[in-house]
């Protein structure tokens, strides 16, 4: 039960709290890998191995299997969607949230070298002709690159192709992001892939609820960093009726869901190992309800290619890499500027063994080891 009034100050342990909760970092879930991919909404999916990972640390009981066969029987899909980065969702949530976020796909390709190379191009025609040959048979970037680039031979072929892997509704198919299966990233178009059309209403209004569910209480900055979304302040003002309000520690204004859990700040919280993506660590503007600013870039991808991050008393504590020599496997866990204690290093490596029997089952040894502080 939520005890709390309009305007009270959350702590940053309440908003960590509450984070891992609807997170379900506070203790594993027994639901099906459908469904926590709609109530996370989406998953960050560059790396094919990571939703995987990413619900393996949230699920109770998750097989790798269950995800590969909602791929594979096209209930999945990896698609361009929030921040133009590749995401896991399911396909319903394909179809209503690629209307929602088209104009950040168009921002985004509006900033690249690509759309600079095109200036003058009709992209309506460029566009007519991408999704011909998407739907005529799914092809490589590549694939792609070479039958635009004999359409238009006076324009830069590889600009040609990211304009349409922009601007197109597309999806990366299988066998590619299938659980320990390689594949070349194959595209085609989502109303090809699914059978079905995108829906026709792109308001903002819905993604923003689902995302207070899973991600808030949050500020406008917060969710403008997690979808790249404008106009936020317009879409919160226009929901405010529905919602209630908190303050942060530093006096800004937090928008959240008027039934959506806030935990004790003193709950316990399990260690969790988490992917090298995982929008836990990418959804908010202020990202210190999980790790201290001063540490962020010793965690977050683009600071040297981190694996993966160890989440020790619900706060992001060390890092880990996942090294393999031929049959043999190690787990190498590196803490933040400090040493862990005697009690934590224990869950740690037992949380990590764990792990590796995730990742390296087939392994005929496997070894943990805690490094010294990065």
């Amino acid at each position: 039960m939520n005890n709390t009034k309009a305007g009270e100050v959350l702590t940053t342990r309440a908003l960590n709290r509450a984070l891992l909760e609807r997170q379900h970092l506070l203790r594993r879930t027994k639901m099906s890998a459908a469904e926590a991919i709609e109530r996370l909404v989406g998953m960050q999916a560059q790396v094919p191995r990571d939703p995987y990972l990413a619900l393996w640390t949230r699920l109770d009981g998750f097989d790798a299997e269950e995800l590969s066969g909602l791929i594979r029987n096209r209930e999945a899909v990896r698609a361009p969607l929030l921040r133009t980065t590749l995401h896991l969702v399911t396909a319903r949530d394909c179809l209503t949230m690629r209307p929602a976020v088209q104009s950040v796909l168009e921002r985004g390709f509006g900033s690249t070298p690509f759309a600079r190379n095109l200036t003058g191009v009709d992209l309506a025609e460029l566009l007519k002709a991408g999704r011909a040959l998407l739907e005529e048979k799914p092809r490589t970037t590549a694939a792609l690159r070479e039958a635009l680039g004999e359409r238009s031979p006076e324009r830069d072929a590889t600009s040609l192709a990211y304009a349409v892997r922009y601007l197109l509704p597309v999806v990366q198919i299988p066998p590619r992001g299938l659980w320990g299966v390689s594949g070349q990233t194959t595209w085609t178009t989502v109303e090809a892939w699914l059978g079905r059309e995108l829906v026709s209403d792109a308001a903002p209004d819905r993604l923003v609820l689902r995302y207070l569910a899973a991600f808030g209480p949050a500020t406008v900055a917060d969710i403008r960093t997690w979808s790249w979304l404008t106009g936020l302040r317009e879409v919160l003002e226009r929901l405010r009726p529905q919602l209630r309000t908190f303050r942060d520690e530093r006096g800004r204004e937090l928008f959240d869901l008027p039934d959506a859990p806030l935990p004790d700040p003193e709950t316990s919280a399990p260690v969790r190992f988490l992917p090298e993506y995982d929008n836990i660590g990418l959804s908010h503007a202020d990202r210190s309800r999980i790790i201290p600013e001063e540490l962020r870039f010793l965690v977050f991808p683009g600071s040297g290619g981190i694996p993966g991050s160890v989440m020790v008393d619900g706060f992001l504590r060390a890092t880990w890499r996942l090294t393999r020599d031929g049959s043999n496997a190690k787990l190498a866990i590196t803490p933040l500027r400090t040493r862990l204690p005697a009690s934590e290093r224990n869950d740690v490596t037992d949380e990590g063994a764990s792990l590796l029997a995730f990742l390296a089952a087939d392994a005929k040894s496997t070894d943990i080891e805690l490094t010294a502080p990065a």
